[in-house]
């Protein structure tokens, strides 16, 4: 096994990350190099340029990180100035005062700042270093507001929607955390079946983690990591459903396998949680096993998400997401996935298959009811729901077959649905459903216009009090992680690290 299977990676999904910015600061702290080591020498720029066969303006814009120099044009500025390529070339501040001038060049490049339209402040030698310091904390202060201000519904819907179809186009799959999750998955000895809850504590401890069970979880946690001690907090073992556990620790064992840094945006936020989500799975249900498992299903026409569920150990949701990701990719078959609430509104859904989900004008899903005809829905009128559900279901984009098993979590209950185009059923069990339905949803009449004789008796007379969802006028939350509140989390690490 390499040795750096288990260091940081760069982030997998990127919808819009700025590149430039690293390279921006790393020439701006050289530049602020070269200048402390000719002044402490007393070398003028012109002195400076005439040995180095350099302008005076070339090396001021070095100087003011604006441009490169060449490997040639920084070794005669070492040698000139007395020192080496390599402590010109060090990302440490030369001082306290040019860490300054730095935080304030990099505070007022920002694209925030320039949209204010306000002059520049030329850090300059009369500017003292008091004054220098107090603008830097405004500037910081400022960034740590933007950082945690409320994203609205809208900036939350358009971002999940950029990531669902980011995902998308690449079937649901992401070879770079498969990579990530075999890795890791190596270092434990995995060979095959379930992932056992020992298998994942070895993965933190090759990490330099610790797992801990506790029952005084901050509320707004499922999870936290303390970077200091090593320790990853998880509930107590002893909860119901506990196999989930393994999930949570490996969600927080990947945000360090997969080099995550603090949330810049919600965006961002969602990126990670996506990723986090996904290398989960894929150490729960790791692809070549699972592959394995799905093509001899696949060759003996008998598909099924309980099975996958069943031998793997996991929840029905994780196998069916899992599919998603292994049968476009791995076995050619294009498929959808949906989780509905009882009252039929979309959690989370993914398609390759063309089957026509519910969308609001920014094409976010999230919220939409669902057609009363589809399976998602009607597989709640049912008296036994121990089993999958399978329907065929006509609607204007082709006939799609799905299998759906509901559940109850606190929230209430939930549907999750697994289907694939007419002609792709052949492959899996429950093929031989007689149940049809036929919905031509969006067209209001399908399932959400009331029938024009009860509409005219009932109109006039009809006052219903609307079930309003909370979650329609809340705002989303703010926060550098949005939803937690960092002073109880920092109170739970201080009290369990006085603890010992």
């Amino acid at each position: 096994m390499p040795e750096d299977a288990l260091s940081p990676r760069a982030p997998v999904i990127d919808v819009g990350r700025r590149a430039d910015a690293p390279v921006a600061d790393d020439l701006l702290t050289l530049g602020r190099r070269i200048r402390h080591f000719r002044v402490a020498r007393g070398v003028t720029l012109g002195r400076l340029g005439s040995v180095t066969g350099t302008t005076a303006s070339q090396l001021s814009l070095i100087e003011n990180g604006r441009r490169e120099p060449r490997l040639s044009l920084l070794t005669a500025i070492a040698g000139a100035l007395e020192v080496s390529v390599a402590e010109l070339l060090s990302d440490e501040p030369p001082s306290r005062r040019a860490a300054l001038e730095i935080a304030l060049e990099q505070a007022q490049r920002s694209g925030a700042y320039t949209a204010l339209g306000l002059p520049v402040v030329r850090p300059s030698r009369t500017l003292p270093t008091d004054a220098l310091a107090a603008l830097v904390g405004l500037h910081d202060e400022l960034a740590r507001r933007s950082d945690a201000a409320i994203a609205t519904p809208e900036e939350a819907r358009r971002a999940n929607t950029a990531l669902r179809r980011w995902m998308r186009e690449r079937d649901n799959y992401l070879p770079e955390i498969e990579a990530a999750a075999q890795d890791v998955l190596r270092t434990v000895g995995y060979a095959s079946g379930a992932l056992t809850h020992r298998n994942v504590a070895r993965m933190a401890e090759h990490l330099g983690f610790t797992l801990i069970h506790v029952d005084d979880l901050p509320h707004s946690t499922r999870t936290v990591t303390d970077l200091a001690n090593g320790r990853i907090y998880l509930p107590p073992a002893s909860i119901p459903g506990g196999h989930g556990l393994r999930s949570l620790a490996l969600q927080a064992i990947a945000h360090r396998v997969l080099g995550h840094e603090r949330p810049r945006d919600y965006a961002d936020f969602l990126r990670q949680r996506i990723e986090i989500n996904y290398f989960a799975a894929a150490c729960l249900l790791p692809r070549d096993v699972a592959v394995a498992f799905l093509a001899d299903a696949k060759r003996a026409r008998d598909l099924a998400v309980e099975d996958l569920r069943d031998t793997f150990g996991v929840t029905h949701e994780t196998a069916a997401q899992r599919m998603t990701n292994l049968l476009t990719s791995q076995l050619d078959v294009r498929l959808h996935f949906l989780r509905v609430g009882d009252d039929g509104a979309v959690y989370k859904g993914y398609e390759n298959d063309g089957m026509p989900f519910p969308t609001d004008g920014t094409g976010a899903i999230e919220g939409q009811l669902v057609c009363r005809q589809w399976p998602a829905r009607r597989a709640f009128a049912r008296r036994d729901r121990t089993t999958e559900y399978h329907q065929y279901t006509d609607t204007p984009a082709g006939t799609y077959w799905a299998s759906t098993q509901t559940g109850t979590a606190s929230s209430g209950g939930f549907s999750i649905s697994v289907g694939v185009p007419f002609t792709s059923a052949r492959w899996f069990r429950g093929r031989d459903t007689t149940t049809r339905t036929r919905s031509t949803c969006p067209d209001p009449r399908c399932c959400r216009q009331a029938q024009p004789e009860l509409a005219r008796r009932w109109a006039p007379h009809a006052w219903p009090s609307a079930a309003v969802h909370a979650q329609i006028l809340a705002p989303l939350p703010s926060g550098t992680f949005p939803g937690v509140e960092e002073s109880e989390v920092y109170r739970f690490l201080q009290g369990h690290a006085d603890a010992g």
